[in-house]
């Protein structure tokens, strides 16, 4: 009986949750798990956020902060930038920033990216003709786009707005189906609202059109139409040398041909990308389920950036993904820090933001790939995680900095070493 009341006591069946106020919610954690003063007043500190944070989520018991860095050196198309990255792992930002210093030798990166048209997919089921139905489908396309664009004549008006259709035929476990595509032009949005309420706007004239069902109307991440890209070159003089540039090729080579190795290598990509949309509150989940997507395209699970020695003997990078980003509307709008990044940036279009962020991504890779190379990729990176374990193990003040050093010397970068360490300085 007694295990049964400590059941019921930590049920996770609340009524009415999300209606009570942000300090009985954390009254009803601290009871529920157990928390003490210091944890409560952790989590009632919400930071710059504040009051916004429960407009912006639901059942808001606090904020999680991450550190936030400035990556410096950046000059993309000629023009400088310092570029906010928020981000928990070690080394990304010196990284980032170590990259761009050396990039700078050859004139920075060099970026660009297309109109940003999104696709909103509206899936067609319970066909019996599905030539019959594309062949309606494309007859009423200057209906569908009206139709779409009464939805938000703001973005009209400002040039945007849907353009265009794709009808695909594809082929389920289920049978057939047939797939529109509404192509819009979102602008400075990252637009998977304003895609999908349109997508939903013409879904009753599709199954008038077309005798059949409209089922799933919603944005695809995989924004093929909407890519950015970067280019670089970094001279053999200044990364290390010919034996340097030889094996990050190498190094390319054999993610291009192992799918294990494949992800780690895009992961380090993103690890920049991630960072700099967290640091813009834009959907990060949303641009790595397209890269990861755009990667495989081919059928096969490929590198997103490419690398080659020019002519010169120097090294050459290239990267192309699809990056769905915004500079209007959403949280990037509502985040007061969002906002100040998006200032310190000083961009001016969501077009030269995926630039900027496409040139992180390759930067990032370029870094990874250099230590890998050249020393391991523990070298740098152990040397700040270090500071973490000290902090962990309970270390403060000047005293992280001096554990740290300790660890990486000993090459013992562990919580255990680091509480022994602080023991023997107290006695």
């Amino acid at each position: 009986m007694a295990g049964k009341r400590d059941e019921k006591i930590k049920s996770s069946r609340i009524p009415g949750f999300y209606k009570f106020s942000f300090k009985k919610r954390l009254k009803i954690l601290e009871g529920f798990a157990g928390l003490n003063k210091e944890e409560i007043k952790i989590l009632s500190n919400r930071g710059a956020l504040g009051e916004i944070g429960e407009r912006m989520l639901e059942n808001v018991v606090g904020a999680m902060p991450l550190p936030l860095g400035i990556a410096t050196n950046f000059l993309i198309n000629g023009k400088d930038y310092l570029i906010p990255m928020a981000i928990e792992e070690p080394s990304v930002v010196a990284a980032a920033s170590n990259a761009a210093k050396m990039a700078r030798e050859k004139g920075g990166f060099k970026t660009s990216s297309t109109t940003p048209i999104m696709i909103g997919q509206i899936q067609v089921v319970n066909l019996s003709n599905l030539a019959k139905a594309e062949l309606n489908i494309l007859k009423n396309k200057k209906k569908i786009l009206e139709i779409a664009n009464k939805k938000d004549p703001l973005l009209l008006k400002l040039g945007g707005g849907a353009k265009d259709i794709e009808v695909r035929e594809i082929k389920t476990e289920g049978g057939k189906t047939l797939i529109l595509h509404l192509l819009v032009d979102v602008k400075d949005a990252m637009g998977a609202n304003v895609v999908n309420t349109m997508a939903e706007a013409v879904s009753p004239l599709i199954e008038r059109i077309t005798g059949g069902k409209t089922l799933l109307r919603i944005v695809s991440n995989l924004a093929t139409h909407r890519l950015a890209s970067a280019k670089a070159v970094f001279e053999k003089e200044v990364i290390g040398g010919e034996n340097v540039v030889d094996g990050i090729i190498k190094a390319y080579l054999f993610a291009k041909s192992d799918l294990y190795r494949c992800a780690t290598h895009n992961k380090g990509i993103m690890n920049g990308i991630d960072a700099v949309l967290l640091a813009t509150a834009n959907d990060f989940r949303a641009v790595e389920a397209g890269a990861h997507a755009f990667a495989v395209m081919t059928g096969k699970y490929l590198p997103l950036t490419d690398w080659q020695k020019n002519k010169d003997g120097d090294l050459a990078g290239h990267i192309k993904l699809p990056l769905a980003v915004g500079i209007v509307g959403g949280a990037a709008n509502v985040h007061p820090t969002a906002k100040i990044n998006l200032k310190i940036l000083g961009v001016k279009t969501a077009g030269e933001l995926a630039q900027v962020v496409a040139a992180v991504g390759l930067a990032q890779n370029f870094a990874a790939l250099r230590a890998l190379v050249k020393e391991g990729i523990q070298k740098g990176h152990m040397s700040l995680h270090a500071r973490n374990v000290a902090i962990a193990a309970g270390a403060k003040g000047k005293m992280i900095d001096e554990i740290a050093k300790i660890l990486v010397k000993e090459k013992k970068v562990r919580v255990d070493r680091a509480r022994e360490l602080l023991k023997n300085q107290s006695t």
